[in-house]
């Protein structure tokens, strides 16, 4: 008896009429801030992958 009422229960909170639409999100367009330091955060990267390289390889 516990079952079926927690069963039920469960049931009706999934109800997908209670759902509401999922509404996509817009594109918003790049700053030149941002893509100014996506740059510089990308040379960071490649920096840090050279000196990783060059501190584990062997001689």
């Amino acid at each position: 008896m516990r079952i079926s009422f927690f069963f039920a229960l469960a049931t009706l909170a999934a109800n997908p009429v209670l759902a509401e639409a999922f509404d996509r999100p817009i594109p918003q367009a790049q700053s030149a801030t941002a893509e100014f330091w996506y740059a510089l955060a990308c040379l960071a990267l490649l920096a840090s992958m050279a000196l990783v390289q060059w501190l584990v390889s062997r001689r």
